[in-house]
């Protein structure tokens, strides 16, 4: 399984915020918005943290996607 935060940077551009509003208005870590760009499973607490500070669901934030079927795709 792969994870996908798509839907986060979507919603960040929607609500017209910035990576640095989230990462010091949710009171996550620098190194922690890398990980997540790069496609790095985080901590629920995180996931939580960024969920109140948006308002939203974790579903609103946060894709798991099928690593084998998401490579079918590409060939």
């Amino acid at each position: 399984m792969e994870v996908s935060y798509k839907k986060l940077w979507k919603l960040l551009i929607d609500k017209d915020l910035m990576k640095k509003d989230l990462q010091s208005n949710a009171g996550i870590s620098w190194a922690t918005i890398t990980k997540m760009s790069k496609g790095g499973a985080v901590s629920t607490d995180v996931l939580m943290r960024i969920c109140k500070y948006l308002q939203c669901d974790v579903g609103d934030i946060v894709e798991f996607i099928d690593a084998e079927k998401s490579e079918e795709k590409t060939k």
